[in-house]
């Protein structure tokens, strides 16, 4: 089994909706006060294999850890997997951790692929969660699990007639 996962992305902490802000009020979205990943960053961790099942997890904010990748990750990975991965020193003590085979891909070296491992299953993933909440004007942070679950079943592509989509939308959860 082959699992990929690359750079986290990251979207802008957003407090839509809420009463008390523990911070200054941003105009239209803003941006983070810092280049760079910050603490003003949710990270979503997303992994995905060659056959196009994708596991997403909120891991909080700033850049994602060991610990995170321990408590989120390692569940969902088979024992034999080759994890491949940017070249983030998190993956890298993961991996050792874990036990897991792993092979970084240097992409600030411009690199996309060695041989047939590549992270541009989760790029394209990332690109298309850019995308998607747009319409939505902006995404609140404690919702963001929730658009990266309708975004997975909107990838699978798997419900086509209107019946599926209200069964799912009104499914009751325990």
């Amino acid at each position: 089994m082959l699992a990929e996962t690359p750079t986290t992305p990251y979207h802008l902490e957003s407090q839509k909706g809420s009463r008390h802000l523990n911070r200054p009020p941003r105009k239209r979205g803003g941006k983070a006060s810092r280049r760079g990943i910050g603490s003003e960053l949710d990270c979503i961790l997303v992994a995905r294999d060659r056959n196009r099942q994708t596991c997403d997890f909120v891991t909080g904010r700033g850049p994602v850890s060991a610990g995170q990748l321990m408590q989120h990750l390692k569940p969902v990975l088979a024992p034999d997997v080759l994890l491949v991965t940017d070249a983030a020193k998190a993956y890298q003590a993961f991996a050792k951790q874990a036990g897991i085979t792993h092979e970084a891909i240097n992409v600030r070296a411009g690199m996309r692929a060695r041989g047939a491992l590549h992270i541009q299953g989760v790029n394209g993933w990332h690109g298309r969660f850019k995308t998607w909440p747009r319409r939505f004007n902006g995404v609140a942070s404690r919702y963001l699990a929730n658009y990266t679950g309708w975004l997975r079943v909107l990838d699978a592509a798997e419900l086509t007639a209107p019946r599926q989509w209200l069964r799912i939308a009104v499914r009751q959860t325990s």
